[in-house]
């Protein structure tokens, strides 16, 4: 498969600025970096073709992806990733027991509304589980908009898409019960992670107000 015959595109007709090359690619030093960080279990949110799946289960970390698009689940699969195809708002195995989740490639855009996700996603780590998360350069635009994931002639749903700015976050993790214990760059990427307040180390998030 060429990275050509997968993209990522908009309900405007474009293509996000997406390296689908990288998806089909293993880690890249910066992402090895960030998986140095996760302790095991690990969800993987969107995890697309399985790549950070596959690099876990290579390091001997239990790991499990969660992918909407059925092609790209098709993929995972096929490169030996454990997935489930379907959405992370529905049932996801081993509830509060997910000691690190991932929302890499931009992820926690996903539904369009990042504080909701991030509030799902506390409720499915552990109470001493950590979120890693790669957001949009510092001052980069803020807008919601609906993507499909496309493989080779499949397209997956569309599905509400929201950038997050790395210099944005602080006050959207702030009201899941989140904060950031880290942000760094690396390759030009942003990435951050985020841990629990230290009042909601029992696992018990506050109601957030969007």
């Amino acid at each position: 498969m060429s990275t050509r015959d997968l993209r990522l595109r908009t309900n405007r007709g474009g293509f996000l600025p997406a390296d689908a090359g990288r998806w089909l690619a293993p880690p890249p030093p910066e992402e090895e970096l960030l998986l140095d960080r996760v302790r095991g279990p690990v969800l993987d949110i969107g995890c697309g073709p399985g790549r950070h799946v596959v690099a876990l289960i290579r390091r001997g970390i239990s790991a499990f992806g969660v992918e909407l698009t059925p092609a790209a689940a098709r993929l995972a699969r096929q490169q030996g990733a454990p997935v489930m195809e379907g959405s992370v708002f529905g049932p996801v195995p081993r509830t509060g027991e997910w000691r690190t989740a991932l929302l890499l490639d931009g992820n926690v855009g996903i539904g369009g509304h990042p504080v909701t996700l991030l509030r799902r996603v506390a409720d499915l780590i552990a109470p001493d589980g950590r979120v890693l998360v790669e957001l949009g350069a510092p001052g980069c635009d803020t807008q919601r908009q609906r993507v499909r994931l496309e493989v080779e002639d499949t397209s997956g749903p569309w599905f509400p898409w929201t950038s997050v700015a790395a210099d944005r976050i602080d006050p959207l993790v702030a009201k899941v019960g989140l904060a950031v214990h880290e942000l760094w760059q690396g390759a030009g990427r942003w990435f951050a992670e985020l841990d629990r307040l230290p009042h909601q180390a029992g696992g018990l998030s506050p109601e957030p107000r969007d």
